[in-house]
């Protein structure tokens, strides 16, 4: 059915009917960026920011003197060679969903109860613009109020100082600065316990975990330049186009300095395929450039059987760095024979590949001198996750592709600073020597036993025994698997504290007591008692340098994140230990020199973050080849190969991002790459899979996720969309599709949500409600889905 706005008006954002919701789809794009990119960018930042804030924001968005893109963690070039354009579409989209000119005030508040507000869409409740005034909901209440500062301070540390340490939990959104990260985990260890859960818990904890005990650091082994001078670039289980668009410019530069790419992912997205760059002339006028060479559809989680497959043919061919191997590795011979014994049926299952498709991409690898392997949460989100990743550490072990110029191993976050929170020290397992070094500044023993990290903590507010939830930034309740539980854990809190730009579901879904503590944000100006103050963030590739917001803050009413920290922490713990929190909060210098003296490879911070385009911390793998694991070497890991069964009749479901959103930020409802327009309740399925089960395209259908236990996990009135995916596989959009991962689905090892591998089955629209809630959804809990986005009527 037709619609009365065209696709372009949706394509460069001018529509502001925020609960559109008529679904068209239309053919997947074969092309990213482009003039479209630069029309969308300019289009949405014109219309939230107005001229002359867009201009002010964008012109120093990733300059060296400016402020560091909120969205991904891609790294910044050399200061000299930036462009005066240095972002994307999604880094535009970023800023201008937080430099917006709309506010929610308190007569907002008074005029939209909290029932009112969760019956909106996530869209729409974004769209309404920036918190001004803290606000309060109190015991019984049915709206926020305003509250002010001191006295939302003296209510947090009265709380606190009620329960026991561990009865607390401190979450950390990874958009935090290094400085406010550091004061917040200092005060988490001050009050006494180790429960510092973070959103890389959810989505790169895999990582983590495999490449400490792979290589002795969880971090890439890469800095940009080696991007550009290899020979192969292994894009494996990441959305590029859409989920870190910058990357793009550097594989084009790769490619014309030679290298080869080799994709890896369940569908071909636009980003892996070609590039036409919006800042040249051959990307705007010209035809832009091919950035695959060889892409590979595998099903989700067959990664492991693919890079064993892959191993086995390297071994086969004698295609392996011998020098290397004797010198820095462990365990080689017996990852050896594990993978002469390898069943190569259980690899075509696993995969879905053919033997000549895995064929290639080893001989891909066999003449390479010098590969980069790059990957995000298509690996990390499965039961197997963890020996995915090792997996793919011995296949770069084997060739001696770590520690060399053009060759290494690249996670890529996507908070523009996840991994600076972890090296500040957000870690429910912080390392004894980083506790250590704690003691020996402040002069307090911190908690030395592991604290709960997402998953444990969602499980200890549902068994009453957790009480008090704060989190730094982030949309905590949207983010986390099993929805309904999360959301009826949270409620059973006594008090939830957000720290936060914008309204999100975590403002509605609360304890019995719940604050909003509005923050500036990173496109702002923050001024302190000593002076103008800037804070500092670390990318994918370790580089830390500093950030400087240029705009005034959207409210004079705002407190910075790390001065709501330190006020908590005097309010909470005075001046327990001797540590001057006010000291903190009135110059942000104080806290780097704390970090200088706590944090490893940070000497010197205050000096070395102020450079233009900062330093990178030390890494020994990359640097020396030295490896701090338990033999002091590479380790090769053996993982036996699991071939997963899927019931009949079901599929393995894998959510993901639409290209108008950031995590559960969304910007709007055009996917324009996969050609959905105007909706979000879609779930893409191969033409085979629709037909085999009874279905047409373009059904309304139930998703029901299959778990051992006895919950009836759904989201409902989804819109079937024909789509080239892999047989038995299917895809759907996060947060709508968060009920359905079982909260006890976690990979082996990280403890990580498995997003990427849910085993679902379908049903006709009605069903659940019909059979299953016999008209009385309570029976299950809220009908979390409906309340994500609009529901899609037309389809054209």
């Amino acid at each position: 059915m037709a619609t009365n706005r065209s696709a372009h008006s949706r394509d460069t954002g001018d529509a502001l009917d925020y609960d559109e919701a008529d679904l068209h789809v239309g053919k997947p794009k074969r092309k990213a960026a482009g003039v479209p990119a630069v029309a969308v960018s300019m289009a949405r930042s014109l219309r939230e920011m107005g001229v002359i804030r867009t201009g002010e924001a964008l012109l120093e968005l990733n300059k060296a003197e400016g402020f560091d893109c909120m969205s991904c963690a891609w790294p910044d070039p050399d200061p000299g060679h930036r462009h005066p354009a240095e972002f994307c579409e999604n880094g535009a989209k970023a800023v201008a969903e937080e430099a917006t000119r709309s506010r929610v005030t308190p007569e907002f508040f008074a005029r939209h109860s909290i029932e009112d507000l969760a019956s909106r869409t996530d869209l729409w409740l974004g769209k309404q613009g920036r918190i001004t005034h803290p606000m309060i909901k109190r015991p019984g209440g049915t709206h926020y109020e305003p509250i002010d500062w001191q006295e939302a301070y003296r209510l947090i540390g009265a709380q606190l100082n009620e329960l026991d340490p561990d009865e607390a939990i401190f979450y950390t959104s990874g958009r935090a600065s290094n400085e406010a990260a550091f004061t917040y985990q200092l005060f988490a260890r001050a009050y006494g316990t180790n429960n510092l859960p973070d959103c890389s818990n959810m989505c790169h904890e895999s990582t983590s975990i495999a490449l400490a005990e792979s290589i002795g650091i969880g971090k890439a082994s890469v800095v940009l330049s080696d991007v550009h001078e290899a020979d192969l670039i292994v894009l494996q289980g990441h959305n590029p186009g859409t989920n870190h668009p910058r990357m793009l410019t550097h594989l084009e530069q790769a490619k014309r300095n030679g290298a080869k790419i080799l994709s890896i992912n369940p569908l071909k997205e636009a980003g892996l395929l070609h590039f036409q760059n919006p800042q040249s002339p051959s990307g705007v006028l010209g035809r832009g450039t091919d950035l695959s060479d060889f892409h590979l559809q595998i099903r989700p989680r067959g990664d492991l059987a693919l890079m064993q497959a892959i191993g086995s043919l390297l071994i086969e061919w004698d295609a392996l760095d011998h020098e290397f191997i004797e010198t820095h590795t462990h365990g080689f011979d017996a990852w050896r024979d594990h993978l002469r014994q390898l069943d190569w049926d259980d690899v075509l299952t696993e995969t879905g590949l053919t033997r000549a498709e895995i064929t290639e991409a080893a001989r891909m690898l066999r003449d390479s001198e010098k590969t980069v392997f790059c990957w995000a949460m298509g690996l990390t989100q499965h039961r197997n996750a963890v020996a995915i990743i090792k997996e793919l550490c011995n296949v770069a072990f084997a060739q001696g592709n770590i520690g060399k110029p053009g060759a290494g191993l690249l996670p890529l976050r996507g908070h523009s600073n996840v991994q600076g929170d972890r090296t500040m020290g957000i870690w429910e397992r912080a390392p004894q020597s980083f506790l250590d070094s704690l003691q020996q500044e402040f002069g307090f023993d911190p908690p030395r036993e592991h604290g709960h990290d997402t998953v444990d903590s969602i499980r200890s507010m549902r068994d009453d025994k957790a009480k008090f939830f704060m989190g730094l930034g982030g949309n905590f309740v949207d983010a986390a698997p099993d929805s309904r539980i999360t959301a009826a854990a949270m409620r059973k809190t006594r008090m939830s504290v957000q720290l936060s730009t914008k309204l999100n579901r975590s403002h509605l879904v609360t304890g019995e007591t719940a604050l909003i503590l509005p923050v500036k944000g990173r496109t702002e100006k923050d001024i302190q008692a000593s002076g103008p103050q800037y804070v500092s963030v670390e990318d994918s590739t370790c580089s830390v340098h500093a950030s400087r917001g240029p705009l005034d803050p959207a409210s004079p009413h705002l407190e910075s994140e790390t001065g709501i920290i330190a006020q908590v922490a005097h309010a909470t713990l005075g001046d327990r230990y001797g540590i001057d929190w006010l000291a903190m909060r009135d110059d942000y210098a104080v806290i780097r020199r704390h970090i200088a003296a706590v944090v490893p490879g940070c000497e010197g911070y205050e000096v070395n973050v102020r450079r233009p385009g900062g330093f990178i911390l030390p890494h020994p793998p990359r640097d020396e080849r030295r490896f701090d694991t338990d033999s002091g070497r590479a380790e090769f890991a053996v993982s036996p190969l699991d071939v997963m069964q899927i019931p009949d009749k079901h599929l393995l479901l894998q959510t993901l991002r639409s290209h108008d959103q950031f995590n559960t930020t969304i910007y709007g409802l055009s996917d324009r790459y996969r050609g959905i327009e105007g909706g979000r309740r879609v779930v893409f399925m191969h033409r085979d899979d629709i037909a085999a089960l009874g279905h047409d395209n373009g059904d309304i259908v139930d998703l029901v996720s299959v778990w051992e236990d006895d919950e009836l996990r759904y989201a409902t009135d989804f819109r079937i969309v024909e789509y080239d995916i892999p047989r038995g596989t299917a895809a759907a959009y996060y947060p709508e599709t968060n009920p359905l991962v079982p909260l006890d689905s976690t990979a082996l090892g990280s403890n990580c949500p498995t997003s990427k591998s849910i085993v679902i089955r379908l049903e006709r629209e009605g069903t659940i409600r019909a059979e299953h809630l016999g008209g009385h959804q309570e029976s299950v809990g809220e009908d979390w889905s409906h309340k994500s986005q609009p529901q899609p009527r037309h389809l054209s």
